[in-house]
């Protein structure tokens, strides 16, 4: 385990329940429900053309029987209804293939959207646990394998098994002695599908979980590409996905395998006993016991029999995968997550003022539970107050933020906006109300204009310009091949960090929320920019409680109020003059900072 990559370490197939039981599959009846006049219709169709198939063997006999007839008028009649039969199994198969696999595509399409609407609310400790591109891989290859079995397995299955029953039943009443000799087979042909589908359904659920995890590595490398670049670990990035591609390969051939060697020992079986089968019959019909057209109808039907148990021990291995895929999909789908909005919330007041308070706050991060990103802070801050929020690395600042928009709850204490908890809020009420520039802005592979329009989808191009005119944005924005709407590429790759960084602040700037959020978000910009872009925030800062993160502490000169926090606590606050008289810690991160910034002029 030395070796694994975190996202092979992450997707471990050890570390995972194992597919328990086909009946897994029932995970997947709350999105069919709502289609059951689909489903009803799809299972009429298939019953009719089990039936009408059950009834074609009837047919040849009536026909072989009558080779011999003087009438051929009788002959004629039997191929003509022989043909209307035909006819009727095509118009069956047809209606059952439309109505089946419109509904595994109208389900599946209903799992992945319930799927990425539950993914898309989940906090970050959530993806703490779990890789995006695992979930990626659930979305995508695991419904697939869904879409299969209600598309196509389930329906085949349900077929075959009315094709066995019927089948044994006419058998029967075909000939008793010859159906009594078949019936023998049956235990030595059921005995290897249980026991080596245990073993494929073990083997299924390994292959799909490092799928997953072949996935995940991949996102996480290409994700990265520059970087990987950059440090030239393409070779080590390179083995990890091989390895990990590899051993997916290696579950999937075994899996692969124990399916081949089923499948070989079925058919034997089966068609073993009917060569015996048709050698006893064929002896009867020479002694006169039965017609040759009896014994075509006894052979065709067992023949049917037969293929419908093939048929059946290979889709019983695609239930084995699917059981394997639903329940991931349901896994995720049930997932538990640290931060709920409660059963009845409260409103935020409108219009809001933008008080903020924490009280006693106390929080660890569940990924670091032995260490305290805060210690019993107290933080009350006026509605419109500015407060920058400064400190060494790691001593919480940006904690403070996350915590405001409920990413997560603290341990203890409570954090109130206008004297109302954030654990009594629906979190979409409370977070209109904030607006955020993060320090590593994100920009969507979409237009320049929706990127920023991603703060107020409602807003008008008018209004957008505005926004990014008042982030030193609008003439970069306007230089592109198309103006705002060309398209910034993926992680906006057309851009600059400190041009991602002004279509940032443009989107909060649009957003217009009561309370502005700026996590280092002036760090990406030059002199120049960072000058046009402050202005800009002091203006969109007015009437607004302000909440700054800065490293650079020439960007909180004219905050109203300082909090310089430490080791997760607050050790110090005032103006920025008031704080360098101090010659506390402040005053020493001011010093080594103006310092360097004289050195390197």
């Amino acid at each position: 385990m030395a070796n694994q990559t975190p996202a092979q370490e992450q997707a471990a197939p050890q570390d995972r329940p194992k597919s328990r039981r086909v009946g897994a599959l029932s995970g997947l009846l709350p999105f069919i429900r709502p289609y059951r006049a689909l489903m009803w219709g799809a299972i009429a169709a298939l019953t009719l053309t089990a039936f009408v198939s059950l009834l074609l063997p009837i047919a040849v006999r009536r026909v072989v029987d009558t080779f011999n007839a003087d009438d051929v008028t009788l002959l004629n009649q039997y191929f003509a209804a022989a043909l209307g039969i035909v006819a009727l199994l095509a118009l069956g198969t047809g209606a059952r293939y439309y109505m089946v696999t419109r509904l595994g595509e109208r389900v599946v399409a209903d799992i992945r959207r319930a799927l990425f609407d539950r993914m898309i609310g989940m906090s970050p400790s959530f993806f703490e646990r779990i890789m995006t591109g695992e979930i990626l891989s659930r979305l995508t290859t695991d419904t697939t394998l869904v879409l299969s079995v209600i598309g196509s397995s389930v329906s085949i299955a349900l077929r075959n098994l009315l094709l066995l029953a019927g089948g044994l039943v006419l058998m029967l009443l075909t000939s008793g002695k010859l159906t009594g000799l078949v019936l023998l087979l049956v235990p030595m042909v059921i005995v290897p599908i249980v026991v080596m589908g245990r073993r494929l359904r073990v083997l299924s659920r390994e292959s799909q979980d490092l799928i997953a995890a072949s996935s995940a590595n991949a996102a996480e490398a290409l994700m990265a590409a520059q970087t990987v670049q950059s440090f030239t670990h393409e070779r080590v990035s390179r083995a990890a996905f091989s390895d990990v591609t590899e051993r997916a390969f290696d579950a999937a051939r075994r899996r692969i395998g124990t399916r081949a060697i089923m499948t070989v020992i079925v058919i034997f079986l089966v068609f073993n006993g009917i060569v015996g089968v048709l050698w006893i019959g064929a002896n009867d019909v020479r002694s006169g016991a039965m017609t040759a057209g009896v014994l075509v109808q006894f052979v065709i039907y067992a023949v049917m029999v037969a293929g419908a148990v093939g048929a059946l021990s290979e889709i019983w291995g695609e239930l084995q995968r699917a059981a394997g895929a639903t329940e991931r999909l349901m896994e995720l789908l049930a997932a538990a997550d640290a931060v709920e909005d409660p059963a009845t919330p409260v409103a935020l007041p409108r219009p809001v003022r933008g008080e903020v308070r924490f009280q006693d706050v106390t929080f660890r991060y569940p990924a670091r539970p032995g260490i305290a990103a805060l210690n019993g802070v107290t933080l009350d801050i006026s509605p419109g107050e500015t407060v920058a929020l400064v400190g060494p690395s790691g001593a919480g600042k940006t904690t403070i933020i996350q915590l405001l928009q409920r990413f997560y709850d603290p341990s203890g204490g409570s954090i109130t906006i206008d004297g109302v908890d954030l654990r009594d809020m629906a979190r979409s009420d409370f977070r209109a109300a904030l607006s955020m520039v993060p320090q590593e802005p994100v920009i969507f592979a979409a237009s320049a204009r929706e990127n920023i329009r991603f703060g107020r989808p409602e807003a008008t191009d008018a209004e957008v310009d505005e926004a990014a005119r008042a982030a030193a944005a609008h003439d970069f924005l306007s230089a592109l091949p198309r103006g705002y709407d060309t398209e910034l590429g993926e992680r906006g790759v057309l851009l600059s960090g400190g041009q991602r960084q002004r279509v940032a602040i443009a989107r909060a700037i649009l957003r217009d929320a009561p309370i502005l959020l700026l996590d280092e978000a002036t760090s990406a910009l030059d002199a120049e920019s960072e000058r046009a872009v402050q202005a800009a925030v002091e203006r969109l800062a007015e009437g607004r409680t302000t909440l700054i993160v800065a490293h650079r502490l020439a960007t909180v000169k004219k905050a109203d109020r300082i909090i310089v926090f430490d080791h997760g606590r607050i050790v110090d606050s005032g103006t920025h003059d008031a704080l360098v008289a101090r010659n506390g810690l402040y005053a020493r991160l001011a010093r080594l900072q103006f310092t360097e910034g004289s050195a390197a002029a």
